[in-house]
C-alpha cells in the first residue's frame, strides 16, 4: 500500500467518517447500530471503533479493486456487530 492509500485508511479518518454518518443520519443503519451497541453495554468509543472497522473493509475494497462502495455488505457488517467474524474473511 502506498503512502497516499495509507493516509485514507487512518483510524482517525474512518472514525471521522462514521461520526459524520451518525450526524447526517445517512446511512440510517449507522446511527441505529450505534444506538443498539450502546444500549447493550458497549462503550460509545468502542462501538465507533468497531463501526470504523466495518467501514474500513468497504473503503479498502473500493481502493484496491476500484469497485463501488457496497452499502449492503456494510450494513450486514454493522448488523453483525459486536461480532466481528467478518474481519477474518
Amino acid at each position: 500500500m502506498d503512502k497516499q492509500q495509507d493516509s485514507y485508511m487512518t483510524e482517525e479518518t474512518l472514525i471521522e467518517i462514521v461520526e459524520n454518518q451518525i450526524a447526517d443520519g445517512e446511512p440510517r443503519k449507522v446511527k441505529e447500530t450505534l444506538m443498539r451497541l450502546v444500549m447493550t453495554g458497549t462503550p460509545r468509543d468502542e462501538a465507533i471503533q468497531m463501526m470504523a472497522c466495518a467501514l474500513a473493509i468497504e473503503v479498502s475494497d473500493v481502493m484496491k479493486n476500484g469497485s463501488s462502495f457496497n452499502a449492503i455488505r456494510y450494513g450486514q457488517h454493522l448488523n453483525a456487530l459486536p461480532n466481528m467474524d467478518w474481519m477474518e474473511d
